[in-house]
């Protein structure tokens, strides 16, 4: 039992650490790929939404601003807030 608890944590541990991918996703200038890659919950689809936002509306002043985007609502904000920046400091 005791193996099987070790592992499980070596797991979960090593499954955190990937989770952090190093630099954040800048919504203003991520091209489709950083995206769709770079964003939880966002695919193709989303990925042209946000971009095409911010070619009507100019860049994002805030990361909360990314919920005004069709599509992509406050949870997907929310889950992915640690992760993303608007290239200015907060």
């Amino acid at each position: 039992m005791d193996i099987l608890k070790k592992l499980l944590l070596i797991t979960l541990l090593t499954f955190s650490f990937s989770l952090y991918a190093g630099e954040p996703v800048n919504i203003n200038t991520a091209d489709k790929a950083a995206l769709m890659s770079g964003i939880k919950g966002v695919g193709e689809k989303r990925a042209d939404a946000i971009i095409a936002w911010r070619d009507q509306n100019g860049p994002f002043k805030s990361v909360d601003d990314l919920a005004s985007v069709t599509g992509i609502g406050d949870a997907i904000v929310e889950e992915n807030r640690t992760n993303l920046t608007t290239g200015e400091p907060q």
